[in-house]
C-alpha cells in the first residue's frame, strides 16, 4: 500500500511538471495579431488570400448587416449583399466599427464596385472585399497582400 502511495505522489508530481506553464507570456492582440487579421499576415483571411483570385464585381447592394461572431470578445463584424447581373453574394468588409470610422458609407441600395477575393465556407460562398468603390470614393479594407487595414481586434484563433 505504501509504495501505490508513493506512485501516485510520483506520477502527480510528473503531471504538474509537464502541466506547469512554460514561463513565455501568451501573446497579447496588436496589429496582425487579432481574430480578423489586423495589420499583418496572421489572419485567417489573409492566410488564404491568393492575388490570381481577386476579382471585381459591380452591383446594387441590397443588404448591409452586422453579425456578432460566436465569440463575446470578437467585434461585430459587417457585411453586404450585392446583387450582380450574374449572382447575389454576401461580401465580408471588416469590423462595424472600423467602418463608422471611415467617411465612405455604404446603404442598401448603393451601386458599387467590389474588389475582392472569394472564398467558399460551410455557410456559402463569400467574398473578402479589399476595397468597395462608391461613385468617386474608395472605402480601403485590404491592401494588396489581403492583409487588413484595420486594426486587430478580438482573441487569436
Amino acid at each position: 500500500m505504501k509504495k501505490i502511495g508513493q506512485m501516485v505522489i510520483i506520477l502527480g508530481i510528473i503531471c504538474l511538471v509537464f502541466a506547469a506553464p512554460s514561463g513565455a507570456q501568451p501573446e497579447k492582440p496588436g496589429p496582425g495579431k487579432g481574430m480578423y487579421g489586423g495589420k499583418g499576415p496572421q489572419g485567417p483571411s489573409a492566410r488564404m488570400f491568393d492575388p490570381k483570385a481577386v476579382e471585381t464585381l459591380s452591383g446594387e447592394v441590397v443588404a448591409v448587416e452586422s453579425w456578432a461572431p460566436r465569440r463575446a470578445e470578437a467585434p461585430q463584424m459587417a457585411h453586404l449583399t450585392l446583387k450582380t447581373d450574374k449572382e447575389t453574394v454576401r461580401v465580408m468588409l471588416g469590423p462595424s466599427t472600423y467602418l463608422d470610422q471611415q467617411p465612405v458609407k455604404i446603404a442598401k441600395g448603393d451601386r458599387v464596385e467590389v474588389k475582392g477575393f472569394r472564398q467558399t465556407r460551410p455557410r456559402g460562398t463569400m467574398i473578402t472585399a479589399q476595397e468597395v468603390k462608391k461613385g468617386d470614393q474608395v472605402l480601403k479594407l485590404r491592401d494588396a497582400q489581403g492583409t487588413p487595414l484595420y486594426p486587430s481586434q478580438g482573441p487569436r484563433w
